[in-house]
């Protein structure tokens, strides 16, 4: 019995610690609100400045970059959307674009 006790308190430790960790929104959070803070912002100026600040997109060196499959299901996503394409017409200009090279 003494012997289950320090591995299910360590499982119990690692599992807790995950809850612990902050998220990409949680930082977004503290950043905008610490730069409203510095700007002595109060009332409504806060609450649109913590608006557009917390809807902003990450910069280009935080945004996670595209793996060479996404980027190519991205550009023939346009294409055919640029030509308006719909229905089977797309399906099969989408399954020939993306298996060129």
């Amino acid at each position: 019995m003494k012997m289950l006790r320090i591995p299910l308190l360590m499982m119990g430790l690692l599992l807790c610690s995950q809850g612990f960790a902050a998220t990409a929104q949680q930082n977004k959070m503290t950043t905008c609100n610490a730069e409203a803070s510095t700007k002595t912002l109060k009332g409504d100026e806060r609450k649109a400045f913590m608006s557009t600040c917390l809807k902003a997109t990450p910069a280009a060196n935080d945004a996670k970059a595209l793996t060479p499959q996404q980027q190519k299901m991205k550009d023939c996503n346009a294409t055919a959307k640029t030509q308006a394409l719909a229905g089977d017409a797309r399906k099969t200009f989408m399954s020939t674009c993306l298996k060129k090279k």
